[in-house]
């Protein structure tokens, strides 16, 4: 495993990682499986399409013989090819449009129907030779290899099972009637489908579970990618650190600038300070202005003492209000005896005679 350098892919992909390779085109898809259900549809939609398709056929065959004049055959040559080619567009498009459908929703379901363009757009890496080496010799390619092997073997061994079980009966397809030949062709070709069908199934369950797995082992990422992209979306953390500085200290510079206006700082005597104003004609209580602990504390103190703010030392009531109050907001209901009696102190001391008016 990697350390802390990060030039391994050791951690899991990150949702943003994954939105930006779909954004690529870049998806979890097995073609085989979407191979197998292509077949099986395709195989059904056949098998009951069948009937339509014989009677199309005879009816093809039936206006042939009945337009074709030997004294003349080439006659209605024109008409004939039309319907012809009316009746192959007839049974091959409907067949054609439905494997399409399939093959749209197999590979759908599995990208969440993903449409990208840029995995189609040229790029001269893929020109290298270099790489091009590299890739016949991938992982990727052995296994598609190793696939397709698997898949020819299965081919062929069904195909040799099924003549070897109905080899004496296709002996005997020369003395059977037309149409008796033709079902007993079909039943063969559709018991091969079918068994084909089933054991690719399996092979592309196995390759379901192998293209997941390389598509998240591709995926990952290395401890350095995830912090760059943490930097990238939540912003470099020194520099978010260094703003929330510069946020705190210009917080800190409009409170000191209220200062001069508090009525009253209520100080313990060092650790806690707290500076007050009340103002009847805009809040039913007295409002926090100011409010620090230990060396904002005594800013806080000595900012009052020099623009004349009364300064009085109650530590007990001191300390409850640092807890209890916040900035800019009125003080809570319990203080209001204590501080009222603080504020009639002053009103009595001619500090601030208009406070009351």
């Amino acid at each position: 495993m990697a350390g802390g350098g990060g030039g391994e892919k050791t951690e899991k992909p990150t949702s943003k990682r994954r939105q930006d390779a779909r954004k690529e085109g870049n998806v979890f898809q097995s073609r085989d499986a979407a191979t197998v259900v292509v077949l099986f549809g395709v195989f059904w939609g056949i098998k009951l399409y069948l009937p339509f398709l014989q009677k199309t056929i005879e009816e093809c065959l039936n206006h042939f013989i009945s337009r074709v004049s030997w004294e003349n055959p080439l006659g209605e040559a024109p008409q004939i090819f039309i319907y012809l080619v009316v009746t192959v567009v007839k049974c091959t498009v409907p067949l054609l449009l439905w494997a399409s459908l399939l093959g749209i929703l197999a590979h759908g379901v599995q990208t969440r129907f993903n449409v990208s363009f840029q995995s189609v757009k040229p790029k001269l890496s893929k020109l290298n030779p270099i790489s091009g080496l590299k890739k016949m010799f991938a992982l990727r390619n052995v296994v598609e290899l190793v696939k397709n092997l698997i898949k020819i073997t299965l081919l062929l061994v069904l195909l040799y099972e099924i003549l070897k079980k109905d080899l004496v009966a296709m002996s005997k397809l020369l003395d059977m009637q037309t149409m008796a030949s033709a079902a007993f062709m079909l039943k063969a070709v559709f018991d091969l489908v079918v068994k084909v069908c089933a054991a690719f199934t399996v092979v592309a369950f196995f390759d379901f579970l192998y293209q997941r797995w390389e598509y998240e082992k591709n995926l990952k990422m290395t401890k350095q990618e995830v912090k760059d992209e943490f930097k990238q979306t939540e912003g470099n953390p020194e520099i978010k650190g260094r703003i929330r500085r510069i946020q705190r200290q210009m917080a800190l510079s409009r409170m000191m600038q209220k200062v001069p206006q508090a009525d009253v700082i209520i100080r313990n005597p060092t650790h806690y300070a707290i500076a007050l104003k009340y103002d009847p004609k805009k809040h039913g209580a007295p409002v926090v202005l100011a409010m620090g602990q230990d060396e904002l504390a005594l800013r806080i103190v000595r900012a009052g003492e020099e623009n004349g703010v009364f300064i009085i030392e109650n530590k007990p009531l001191a300390r409850a209000l640092y807890g209890s109050c916040r900035l800019d907001r009125e003080i809570p209901a319990e203080f209001y005896g204590a501080v009222a009696e603080i504020l009639v102190h002053i009103y009595r001391a001619g500090h601030r005679e208009d406070m009351f008016r």
